[in-house]
C-alpha cells in the first residue's frame, strides 16, 4: 500500500519525500488557501518533488468541470484531477478520462458509488473512511468491500482510503487491501512511534556507551603497560593458612 500525504504544506511534503516513505499527495483549493498559496502555483511547486498530486476542481457543472479539469491537468504531468461523486462530476470525469487525463473520484461513501467511478475509467476512487465513522458506519468496512468488489470484477481503478484520522486507520486500510492511504502529516509522523522502539533505542545507546567506556578503560591500561615495558605492579598475596 502506498502512502500519500493529505496536505498542501510544502515543507511537510518535502519531509515525507526525504524520509522516502511518501509516494503522492492529495490536496484541494481549501488546503492550499489555508497554507497561504495560490492553487496553481502551489500544485506546480509540489509536482516538482513528487508524482501523483491530486488537485481538485471547484466548479459544479459538467462543462465547467471539464474545462477546469483540462486546465489543472495542463499544469504538470504529475497532476491527477479530482472530481466529486456527483452526476456532473462523474460525467466530467468520464470526458477527462477519455482524453487520457488521470481522474480521482472523491467523496465516495459506498460500493455502488465506487462502481460508478470505475465505470468511467477513473484512475483512483477515494472512499472517506473517517466521515463514515462519524455517522456510525464502519468506514474501513466500506473500503474493504470496495476492494473486494473491484477484485471480483477485475477492476483496475485504485482504491485510496481517505479521511484517515488515526494510525489505526492506516493499519486497517492496509489490511482491507487499499492501494493507497492518504493522511495528514501528523498521522504520518505517528506511524514511526512505538514505546518498545523508543525504549529499545535508549537501551541500545546506553549499552553502547557502557561498552565503549569499558573498552577505553582497558585500552588505557594496556597503553600504560607498553610505555613502562613491564606489567603494572601488583601486591603480593599471602599464602592461605591452614584452618585449625
Amino acid at each position: 500500500m502506498k502512502l500519500f500525504l493529505d496536505t498542501a504544506v510544502y515543507e511537510e511534503i518535502k519531509q515525507g519525500v526525504d524520509w522516502g516513505v511518501v509516494d503522492g499527495v492529495t490536496t484541494n483549493p481549501t488546503l492550499i488557501a489555508k497554507a497561504g498559496h495560490e492553487h496553481e502555483d502551489q500544485v506546480k511547486r509540489i509536482c516538482q518533488i513528487i508524482g501523483n498530486v491530486s488537485a481538485e476542481v471547484v466548479s459544479e457543472k459538467r462543462d465547467d468541470m471539464i474545462a477546469e479539469g483540462r486546465r489543472i491537468a495542463s499544469w504538470h504531468k504529475n497532476v491527477i484531477v479530482k472530481v466529486p461523486m456527483t452526476p456532473d462530476g462523474i460525467a466530467a470525469g468520464k470526458a477527462l478520462a477519455v482524453e487520457g487525463i488521470r481522474v480521482n473520484v472523491t467523496l465516495c461513501f459506498s460500493v455502488n458509488q465506487a462502481l460508478l467511478a470505475a465505470a468511467i475509467g477513473a484512475y483512483i476512487v477515494s472512499p472517506f473512511a473517517g466521515r463514515l465513522d462519524d455517522i456510525n458506519e464502519d468506514g474501513m468496512r466500506v473500503v474493504a468491500d470496495i476492494v473486494s468488489a473491484y477484485r471480483q470484477q477485475g477492476i483496475k481503478t485504485k482504491v485510496l482510503a481517505a479521511s484517515i484520522r488515526t494510525p489505526i486507520h492506516v493499519t486497517q486500510a492496509a489490511l482491507a487491501g487499499a492501494d493507497i492511504a492518504t493522511m495528514p502529516f501528523a498521522i504520518l509522523k505517528q506511524l514511526f512511534n512505538h514505546p518498545l522502539t523508543e525504549a529499545g533505542q535508549k537501551r541500545f545507546l546506553e549499552d553502547y556507551q557502557r561498552a565503549k567506556a569499558e573498552r577505553d578503560t582497558a585500552r588505557a591500561g594496556s597503553d600504560g603497560q607498553s610505555k613502562t615495558g613491564r606489567a603494572p605492579e601488583t601486591k603480593p598475596t599471602e599464602a592461605p593458612t591452614a584452618k585449625r
